[in-house]
């Protein structure tokens, strides 16, 4: 068996070896991601990574932000503030009227908004004035015709650029045209390369408007063939020099509407319609409203046993006070009134600052004074009525009504 040993070593290198010629000869087959998500962090042929990042070369004084939000609830860019560009790219554009009314608000107050769209909603059509035609999804939906249908070609028109230029690459088109335009507020700016305008300018206010109706044109993929990295130079040359914020939109990428109307993910039907994707936690939550349901018909019939109400406690012993303050008060007996007054204002003193009340001279008035920090005179005047009380045969209303006034503010600052 040992003298068979080498034999089978080298058997077996020599298929290992005849195995890794043939394996490594053959060429890894790559096959292109046809993915069409128009996001800004994918790098594949048909994401925006290209020209949401080129964006600071083209404007390196300017600052970029993201927009999630529906136009007028962005946290970025403002409708109020000019110097500003939004760009929105995506399959469709499907603003409702408020939507559309906040972004043309946008523009008035001095901004540029720039639209790439191969849908747009009624709303859109109706404020900027002109009509889309059908889509082009002729490379979308069959991949296997010729080559020249399968490809996008693109054109500016001079003015504004400063010369007539074409741009093509051979993927995917999904694009449309405008068949009727009104040439008396819109400026054609660019076509297809079937000579169909493509490309509108649309003044409002101090603002700019730009819709261009083949999205694919901002790839990876067309912008990285050839050169056609011009082409987007060529639009972004259209936004003011001095932008200082550039808002890139995806807020209507991610929209989810129907018939032009908005989001109903807002709502609480909305967020049920999601609940509701899941099949085990639709019968969950249908299981829960109806025991909830038959929980209120069993239960509705139970009488709740009846609850005593409670009055609040009365302080009687202010009652008193106050009754027998109105006694003396009825019988014209104010200097008996005034007495008690002064009982009561002698114990404050002693149990509240422990000073004697026998002797109610000036080393009283001054000790008072240095313990409650009140007016050496108002203390002063509450000593003088005390002692001029106990002498006096009679104390008139208005004697007791200021003595009564001077206690209250010598308690209240106590």
């Amino acid at each position: 068996m040992k003298k068979y040993i080498p034999y089978i070593l080298i058997a077996t290198a020599a298929i290992a070896t005849l195995v890794l010629l043939f394996t490594g000869s053959k060429k890894t087959e790559r096959r292109l991601d046809e993915r069409i998500t128009f996001l800004k962090k994918d790098k594949i042929p048909y994401g925006l990574y290209v020209a949401y990042h080129d964006l600071k070369f083209f404007f390196p004084r300017a600052s970029v932000y993201d927009v999630q939000n529906e136009p007028g609830d962005w946290d970025s860019i403002s409708i109020e503030d000019s110097k500003q560009a939004l760009i929105i790219i995506t399959p469709q554009f499907y603003p409702d009227e408020y939507e559309m009314k906040k972004l043309v608000d946008f523009v008035k107050n001095g901004n540029d908004l720039f639209i790439s769209s191969a849908l747009i909603s009624d709303a859109a059509e109706s404020i900027i004035g002109n009509h889309t035609g059908f889509l082009n999804m002729v490379s979308l939906a069959n991949p296997g015709h010729d080559e020249e249908e399968d490809s996008l070609g693109v054109s500016l028109f001079h003015p504004p650029f400063e010369k007539n230029s074409n741009y093509f690459y051979p993927g995917k088109k999904m694009n449309s045209w405008f068949y009727q335009t009104d040439t008396v507020t819109t400026d054609v700016i660019g076509s297809d390369n079937l000579r169909r305008n493509n490309f509108i300018h649309l003044k409002a206010g101090k603002g700019n408007l730009y819709v261009h109706l083949a999205p694919m044109a901002f790839s990876n993929y067309f912008l990285l063939y050839k050169n056609n990295i011009r082409f987007y130079e060529s639009i972004l040359s259209l936004f003011d020099p001095g932008t200082t914020k550039i808002g890139w939109d995806e807020y209507f990428l991610k929209k989810r509407f129907h018939g032009g109307e908005r989001s109903r993910e807002k709502s609480g039907l909305g967020l049920l319609s999601v609940l509701f994707r899941y099949p085990g936690l639709k019968t969950a939550l249908l299981t829960a409203f109806v025991s909830l349901l038959l929980y209120l018909l069993v239960e509705s019939g139970r009488k709740q046993r009846y609850i005593p109400v409670i009055s609040k406690p009365k302080n009687d012993s202010l009652d008193f006070v106050q009754t027998i303050g109105r006694l003396y008060y009825d019988r014209g007996d104010h200097k008996n009134l005034c007495k008690k007054m002064s009982s009561y204002f002698l114990e404050h003193v002693r149990n509240h600052y422990k000073l004697p009340t026998g002797k109610l001279d000036d080393d009283f008035i001054k000790t008072l004074q240095f313990k409650t920090g009140c007016d050496e005179k108002e203390i002063r005047e509450i000593v003088f009525f005390i002692r001029y009380a106990d002498d006096a045969i009679t104390i008139s209303d208005d004697e007791l009504v200021k003595f009564h006034q001077q206690l209250e503010s010598f308690y209240k600052k106590v």
